[in-house]
């Protein structure tokens, strides 16, 4: 065995390896959580929907290459926090939040929308779920079971409540905002990839310590 090779072995072994790769996947939410107050400054008028569509291309930027060191050190390494493919599966869920952002940005620049506050809600469930998130994943390396305990308290942050109560209202209006209504699904859904990445840490964890 190369000297090379003996002491990413010996990285790997000491646990250094599992924080790293723990650490990548909080720096990705961590963008996210960046998304988020961006898609809040667009819809309160806080920003103007091209510069936060601007912003928000960088934000993904970063989150993309937090991912991509990820995979090139996955590939690398004898071992991880928890199962390679649900390691996988986390980060890619994550990465679609962030895709899910980015598209309610773009829409609300294309559609020109007016700023409505029953996204409001909507997004600070999703906001304390992507910070519930990332405690969780800091957590992993260490404490594996904490942290998927962590990760389903994420899972029940209330987007999709928020989402729903959103909806009701919004049909409550005498004329019904359309463009509100398709951005509100944008929020859903990055609500359901939160939940996909809770599942994936906790299965993760559950495969690993059974």
């Amino acid at each position: 065995m190369s000297p090379g090779r003996v002491r990413r072995v010996l990285r790997d072994l000491s646990g250094r390896t599992d924080r790293t790769l723990a650490g990548l996947v909080v720096a990705q939410l961590r963008a996210a959580a960046r998304g988020v107050v961006l898609a809040r400054a667009a819809v309160d008028g806080d920003l103007r929907p091209a510069e936060a569509r601007r912003r928000m291309a960088l934000v993904e930027h970063e989150g993309d290459a937090d991912r991509a060191r990820l995979i090139t050190r996955l590939r690398r390494s004898v071992t991880s926090p928890v199962d390679r493919e649900d390691l996988f599966r986390l980060s890619r869920s994550v990465d679609d939040i962030l895709d899910a952002l980015r598209d309610f940005v773009r829409e609300v620049d294309l559609y020109e929308a007016s700023p409505d506050p029953l996204h409001g809600p909507v997004l600070a469930a999703l906001a304390d779920g992507v910070g519930r998130l990332t405690a969780a994943v800091e957590l992993l390396a260490d404490r594996p079971q904490a942290a998927a305990d962590a990760a389903l308290h994420a899972k029940k942050g209330g987007v999709r409540p928020a989402y729903q109560q959103a909806v009701a209202v919004l049909l409550t209006r005498p004329e019904p905002s359309l463009t509100s209504l398709l951005l509100l699904n944008r929020l859903d859904t990055a609500g359901a990839h939160l939940a996909a990445a809770a599942d994936a840490l906790a299965d993760g964890v559950v495969k690993r310590f059974q």
